[in-house]
């Protein structure tokens, strides 16, 4: 089965996109004969605009002249021809909605393709909720909505080696929908309560597990794909993100890691079907804090390899990337990428 990894934790402030950017332009350096399709599926945007040259290199820019053309070449216009069409797709050509980052950011690899994102999903929520909850004897509007991303996908499938989408910090629908088409999570976790509290419910959310009364679990993701004969996602990795540099997880939240772990050493038991991996020293990685390095490379749109060691301007701002530093934050990257 071809891979296809969705980055997501419905908790924000994870790291999520900034993992997400350096984990597939990564994974291209080091498989320059795999062919990678990256999908946005986030409103914000953030990973689009990353590839497409970060804040400094005008990248937002460049992604509002994607949005512009006709047809819309982004995740939203493919939404957008699928609104009058929900229900079975339309004959559409899904290049007309695919970019070639590497044709407005040399630092990118050209083995990677982008649908980029759109804040056009926000508006076009309220009727993608009403399309899947229409009641049509003989029908399930909800799973043919939730398929829209997985029959873009099926178009496109023969051309791609492996798949990564962004995912928005939320359990809205059109994130469902990305879930839907994806079999492999990656979940970004940072070391607080309330990132215990949020993998919890991620759990909750994707596969039903602990819902607080059977009056829920009609309506649940899980209940809705397992009905309509389709598999659940797996979890493929939980990154535990910006650790300390030098020390590793710090005392104050090394207790909360460790409940984390306990929490999904509990569920490796109960519930290993929902796992791509059988022990927790497989499925967890730690990510250290990238500080400078981490801006400069996100205000560039430049991977970690591209980035260089020494003194440099950001917006006027003079700052400084350490050799340590970017060895560790390349380093840990690479740790990342090797379980993909």
């Amino acid at each position: 089965m071809k891979p296809i990894y969705a980055f997501w934790n419905n908790k924000g402030g994870t790291g999520k996109t900034s993992l997400a950017f350096q984990s597939i332009t990564l994974y291209a350096e080091t498989h320059p004969n795999s062919r990678i399709l990256v999908i946005d599926v986030c409103p914000q945007a953030n990973l689009s605009e990353l590839l497409l040259g970060g804040l400094h290199n005008k990248g937002s820019e460049k992604l509002l002249s994607q949005q512009g053309l006709t047809p819309r070449s982004s995740i939203g216009g493919y939404f957008q021809l699928r609104l009058p069409s929900p229900y079975s797709p339309p004959i559409f050509s899904a290049v007309d909605f695919i970019t070639k980052p590497s044709k407005h950011n040399k630092n990118i690899s050209n083995n990677i393709d982008l649908v980029c994102g759109d804040p056009l999903l926000e508006l076009q929520a309220n009727a993608v909720n009403t399309l899947a909850n229409n009641q049509i004897p003989g029908s399930n509007p909800w799973i043919a909505v939730v398929d829209w991303i997985k029959d873009f996908i099926d178009q496109v499938k023969d051309n791609y080696d492996i798949i990564f989408m962004d995912c928005n910090p939320s359990f809205s629908l059109y994130t469902q929908i990305a879930l839907a088409a994806c079999n492999r999570i990656i979940l970004p976790v940072m070391a607080d309560d309330s990132s215990r509290r949020a993998i919890q419910n991620a759990f909750s959310l994707v596969y039903g597990l602990k819902l607080p009364s059977e009056i829920y679990a009609a309506y649940a993701f899980a209940t809705k794909l397992k009905s309509a004969g389709r598999p659940l996602p797996k979890v493929h990795l939980i990154a535990k993100n910006r650790i300390t540099q030098y020390m590793g997880a710090a005392s104050a939240y090394a207790a909360v890691l460790a409940e984390i772990e306990d929490d999904v050493e509990k569920l490796l038991t109960s519930n290993p079907e929902i796992f791509n991996f059988s022990t927790t020293a497989q499925g967890f990685v730690e990510v250290r804090d990238f500080q400078t390095t981490g801006v400069i490379a996100f205000a560039k749109g430049l991977p970690f390899s591209k980035v260089q060691v020494g003194k440099q301007s950001i917006n006027g701002h003079r700052v400084q990337v350490k050799l340590d530093y970017l060895t560790n934050a390349r380093t840990t990257m690479a740790s990342l990428v090797a379980k993909l």
